[in-house]
């Protein structure tokens, strides 16, 4: 495995992170509040006022804790870039995260593979959110093409009162390789969580997604909101479940999975539980394939049919 230094590490990063829609001068300005970890060795690190950062090595990883003062109303996003550079590595975080009552801030998080031929990337976090306080995370991977990468997320967020809630993630670019993503939500009262989640799976790829949504207080809403695109071999199968158990929650989930390919699959499972009756949660599934008027209006303005797949697959998940 190649021993990269941590300066060559750093700019190896950097370019990775441009190349992945990330903005280079994020990571390079002392006054954002930043995680730059390549492998298991982190190379930039800066707090800003109201945000405290601290690491820990463990066996094959870095233990991550992420706190946010009350109150704290951040202009800036705190960016969180992880990646293995070479060919071959484990990266296991464990992240905690620890928003205070009343503060306000996003995250833009990048996780970088553009070499894996055989790479386990594991991400266990623990995110509570305190009442009134606004977070959102916004994370975007980019992978290479050999499809050589084993990633897994697992998430277990807890709202306060009036709490709101934002998650995108997003794996589009590269080859997925295999990915089993588990998110498990719990909202308090009158709270609001929005997950978001898009996956585009070429040649072999295996997409598991399981997200989870406890509506625990009186009036908390959610949207789960997932678009996967199975082509080639790829084979994808969505498990989003809602719970409502409190007086006047509302809960929706929006599942589309689009299969292209006679050999990609695609299996939704909606769980829907209401435990009382002032509860609503609702819920759509669809799966299909491309629509062949779009195809014939784009091949008619001059691209090539895998042309006008690639737009209409990116229309999908914009």
């Amino acid at each position: 495995m190649i021993n990269y230094s941590v300066e060559k590490g750093y700019q190896g990063m950097l370019d990775a992170y441009e190349k992945a829609g990330g903005d280079r001068s994020a990571l390079l300005n002392k006054k954002i509040a930043k995680l730059v970890i390549q492998q298991n060795q982190v190379l930039s690190a800066d707090e800003v006022p109201g945000v405290r950062l601290k690491y820990k090595a463990k066996e094959n990883g870095i233990n991550i804790e992420l706190s946010v003062e009350e109150n704290c109303q951040l202009e800036s996003p705190i960016h969180l870039c992880f990646g293995i550079l070479p060919q071959q590595g484990l990266q296991d975080i464990g992240l905690r995260v620890d928003v205070g009552s009343g503060a306000e801030v996003s995250v833009i998080a990048h996780c970088i593979f553009p070499n894996a031929v055989h790479i386990i990337h594991k991400m266990d976090a623990v995110i509570n959110i305190g009442d009134n306080a606004k977070f959102s995370y916004k994370e975007t991977h980019y992978h290479g093409e050999s499809g050589g990468i084993e990633v897994i997320p697992k998430a277990r967020i807890t709202l306060g009162e009036k709490a709101l809630y934002e998650n995108t993630f997003s794996l589009t670019q590269g080859c997925v390789g295999k990915l089993d993503f588990d998110y498990d939500i719990t909202c308090a009262a009158r709270s609001v969580a929005e997950l978001t989640t898009k996956v585009y799976g070429k040649k072999d790829d295996i997409i598991k997604i399981s997200e989870k949504m406890h509506l625990n207080g009186d009036g908390a809403r959610s949207l789960m909101k997932t678009r996967v695109v199975p082509t080639d071999r790829a084979w994808s199968e969505v498990i989003g479940e809602t719970y409502g158990n409190a007086p006047y929650v509302r809960g929706h989930m929006d599942c589309m999975e689009v299969v292209i390919g006679k050999e990609a699959v695609a299996r939704a499972i909606p769980i829907v539980s209401v435990t009382n009756d002032k509860a609503k949660i609702t819920h759509e599934a669809a799966i299909g394939s491309i629509d062949k008027k779009q195809m014939e209006t784009l091949m008619a303005r001059g691209l090539d049919e895998d042309e006008a797949v690639d737009v209409i697959i990116r229309g999908i998940l914009r």
